[in-house]
């Protein structure tokens, strides 16, 4: 099926690859194989101009050696770095916010459970169980706690897959 630009939803700087017209997303589409997001913008844009232009100036420092073509390509080192930086910044906010969401989604999931095992679940843990559905969510939590699942082999073992479509 071939999607108009109305169809498509309007995420400027994403690519979906599962579109489905009904949900206007990837509901019921994303699994372990498909669950990966890439940011056009960032991806295929900033960082190869950014790589780009650390390889022209260093070229041109390397052919044209002098103050202003070594200027450049330092300047263009931390051009790279920024945006590298600015990158993991934001993961790092959104790794956060996840952490705290699958902690409370476990909490409404699980009330009057004694829930102190899953304070011994890391950052990537939770990272992981963020695509378990609710039904597995409290045994794939207290699985992944006790045996020191990596997130790789949670998002392995999850049966019914949550769509997550807003990470990138």
């Amino acid at each position: 099926m071939r999607l108009t630009q109305t169809q498509f939803p309007h995420k400027p700087g994403f690519i979906a690859f599962c579109y489905d017209p009904s949900t206007r997303g990837c509901a019921g589409m994303q699994n372990f194989e498909n669950h990966t997001r890439w940011d056009p913008w960032y991806h295929f844009f900033l960082s190869p101009i950014a790589l780009m232009n650390v390889l022209f100036w260093g070229m041109k420092l390397v052919r044209e050696p002098g103050i202003d073509s070594a200027w450049s390509f330092i300047v263009s080192l931390a051009i790279v770095a920024a945006v590298f930086k600015l990158r993991l910044n934001a993961l790092k906010v959104q790794d956060r916010v996840i952490r705290l969401e699958e902690r409370l989604r476990l909490r409404e999931l699980a009330p009057g459970l004694d829930l102190a095992w899953s304070e011994s679940l890391t950052a990537d843990q939770w990272i992981g169980l963020r695509f378990a559905s609710d039904a597995e969510l409290v045994e794939l939590a207290r699985r992944a706690a006790n045996e020191k699942l990596e997130q790789d082999q949670i998002k392995e073992a999850i049966r019914h897959w949550r769509p997550d479509d807003l990470r990138v």
